[in-house]
């Protein structure tokens, strides 16, 4: 997007490209795109610390009006973390707690997915393609998110010993039926329809639209008041969603409503993995969603559950501190960089969990997993949310 940018309006990076478009009532758009096309632009830490100081600038300048966030190419907007540079860290020191670059990581992540969710002007986030962990923490915070019939969106962390985090043990708790719990334990892959209905998303649009949304930005009738331009990106965004009805997919949750009900049933961990990993129909998307269940990591699928369960009464500040603790956790034990190594690194797709089964799982094992570290200077890093 450059209609009407100037060079002194542009600053480009290795991982980030912002711009500032005039528009026609004097005030401006603040665009960023991930730059990292070729990695699906996974969010590394060198995008994290461009990202976050240039939302701060934006959201204190009065003249910028609405803020724009989208990804570089037609495949992805963010397909999550960049978990294989987090891997090569891990390797190089393992055990440790806090490990030092896997804290900066994760805080950091946390730290700019927070000032999206409270950000105090409209943030447009164009979630086409894939959106996978960190990329839907980047979009699930936003005033103004989009999907296209290319959306493919997840929660994946079950298949590399993770867990979902960047505050989706808050947000996904939050969708209609417990339809979050079951992405966070069989990192089913849902489409642009699924996220409108399950409330991940605002509007659907055709993915071929991106541009001439884009270029009627600069000419809608912004102001200076934040609630104002709110309206004024909706409606535009509304207009767009109008002419999108030919393209939309069917929605996965509304098809499987009763069996993703049924397999919701009850307040235990193991008996609603146990259901889901049963299924014995003939439905494909629910098939591959067991399968999922059953090869990923024991310990991740309670932990999905157990946070989603720990924050039912935690305000999304205090949630993203304790996933902050849990995935720290999870880095000084095995099963993360077991994960990573059998799904991107060797691609043997065989890992070896540790616990192996859900039946070794203890609760002292879960319990572990919430036991903060000690931390350097003593405070959460995230204390100041």
């Amino acid at each position: 997007m450059n209609s009407g940018s100037s060079p002194s309006a542009q600053a480009d990076s290795a991982c980030v490209r912002f711009e500032e478009i005039p528009t026609q009532h004097g005030l401006r758009l603040g665009i960023a795109k991930l730059n990292a096309e070729k990695s699906l632009n996974a969010l590394s830490l060198p995008m994290i610390r461009a990202l976050y100081p240039q939302l701060r600038r934006w959201a204190n300048d009065p003249e910028i009006a609405c803020v724009v966030l989208h990804g570089a190419g037609e495949k992805a907007f963010c397909a999550g973390g960049d978990i294989r540079s987090l891997y090569h860290a891990l390797k190089e020191q393992p055990g440790a707690l806090p490990h030092p670059m896997a804290l900066e990581f994760f805080a950091e992540e946390y730290r700019l997915d927070y000032s999206i969710h409270r950000y105090p002007k409209p943030i447009l986030v164009w979630g086409s393609g894939i959106v996978l962990g960190g990329g839907l923490g980047l979009m699930a915070g936003a005033s103004h998110r989009v999907v296209t019939e290319t959306s493919r969106i997840a929660m994946p962390e079950v298949t590399i010993g993770l867990f979902p985090d960047v505050g989706a043990s808050w947000f996904l708790r939050r969708m209609p039926i417990r339809l979050g719990l079951f992405m966070a334990l069989t990192g089913v892959q849902i489409n642009g329809r699924d996220a409108v209905v399950g409330g991940l998303a605002d509007y659907f649009l055709r993915a071929s639209d991106r541009e001439a949304l884009f270029a009627r930005l600069p000419s809608a009738k912004w102001t200076a008041d934040a609630k104002e331009n709110r309206d004024v990106l909706s409606a535009l965004l509304r207009e767009f969603a109008s002419q999108a009805t030919g393209v939309m997919p069917a929605s996965n949750f509304k098809a499987y409503e009763q069996e993703i009900q049924s397999f919701g049933r009850g307040d235990s961990a193991e008996e609603m993995i146990s259901r889901i990993a049963r299924y014995d129909g003939n439905e494909e998307w629910l098939l591959r969603a067991a399968k999922t269940l059953a090869a990923g990591s024991p310990t991740s699928a309670i932990l999905g559950f157990e946070l989603q369960r720990r924050a039912q009464h935690l305000d999304l500040a205090d949630t993203l501190r304790m996933e902050l603790i849990v995935a720290l956790q999870c880095c000084s034990r095995p099963d993360l960089t077991e994960g990573v190594r059998a799904l991107l690194i060797d691609k043997d797709h065989k890992p070896q969990w540790r616990p192996r089964t859900l039946a070794e799982v203890t609760p002292e094992w879960i319990d572990g997993h919430f036991a903060a570290p000690a931390w350097p200077g003593s405070n959460h890093p995230l204390a100041d949310l």
